[in-house]
């Protein structure tokens, strides 16, 4: 009985020593954060992640690009991931395979997401970062010529002379592509499958006459296109907020406070011109992360 209860001492030793609990992870634990495989979600996991750096002892991994949100989302339940950023809208239809209500608010939507995926996959949607990044049909000024866009609705009546081009996934979503032309009418004459990092060159360059554009890509300003506006409230909203694994709250008690002190603190326009310089400048999306975060005074 001595031997066996020195043994079982022992072992509850070991155990401590290992910093179990009910999470499976601890304080000192990395915060593993990711993102999807396009520029602005390589930027934003730098600027989470530097900024809880300069304002924790946490240590803070990042994980570039895993994948888009099915898998990203799967890596985020399955603990691979701790954080990333999604979008309201991606996470309403996608994710919880709901719809929005034709008179509920950005705010609303937000609220409802947040509650699913609490419930669905205990998982935390901290405060949103100040941006949305929804879509917006461009054309070029050229194609624009004659016909003066403002809305998709206006690009109904030549959609039949009009090749579209879209990013693959697009073509699979519940609220894409062909939800969208039956909710407009459209009849376009061809679609190109294009990766969402190309596309923007492909309708400068005549390849593509129309794209679904994301609002915050800096390409939209740098070439001029024409942003054409949801007139029938097609999409959902887009928040961008981060969210994050509820055990990851619990091992790392500081981290909602911290990462919830960059909520409204990046414009569309801000977020539009680092992509740009991902993009066209050429920077990395690091030092791009680490300048923003700096010029606003939020890291020494």
């Amino acid at each position: 009985m001595k031997k066996f209860t020195i043994l079982m001492l022992g072992l509850a030793m070991v155990l401590g020593a290992c910093g179990g609990n009910d999470s499976g992870s601890s304080e000192s634990d990395p915060i593993v954060i990711s993102g999807k495989p396009w520029t602005e979600q390589y930027i934003l996991p730098h600027i989470v992640g530097e900024y809880i750096k300069a304002n924790s002892d946490y240590e803070v991994e990042i994980d570039e690009a895993v994948g888009e949100v099915s898998v990203i989302h799967q890596a985020l339940v399955d603990g691979d991931v701790d954080m990333y950023v999604e979008y309201t809208g991606t996470g309403l239809e996608t994710v919880l395979k709901g719809t929005a209500d034709s008179d509920e608010s950005a705010d609303e939507i937000f609220q409802r997401v947040k509650e699913g995926y609490k419930e669905e996959f205990d998982l935390v949607w901290l405060e949103p970062l100040g941006f949305e990044n929804g879509y917006t049909l461009a054309i070029t000024q050229e194609t624009n010529e004659g016909l003066n866009a403002e809305t998709y609705s206006d690009l109904v009546p030549v959609s039949n002379e009009m090749v579209f081009g879209g990013p693959h996934p697009f073509y699979e979503r519940i609220d894409g592509y062909e939800a969208m032309v039956e909710t407009y009418g459209y009849d376009f004459k061809e679609t190109e499958s294009l990766d969402p990092n190309i596309m923007y060159d492909a309708l400068n360059e005549g390849e593509v006459d129309v794209i679904p554009a994301f609002t915050t890509d800096g390409r939209i300003a740098r070439f001029n296109l024409v942003s054409t506006e949801d007139d029938k409230n097609f999409f959902p909203p887009y928040y961008a907020a981060p969210v994050v694994r509820q055990d990851t709250l619990d091992s790392h008690p500081k981290l909602a406070d911290i990462v919830n002190e960059l909520g409204g603190k990046i414009s569309e326009e801000e977020m539009s011109e680092m992509n740009a310089k991902v993009d066209l400048d050429g920077e990395e999306p690091e030092k791009v992360a680490m300048n923003f975060l700096k010029e606003k005074g939020l890291i020494d």
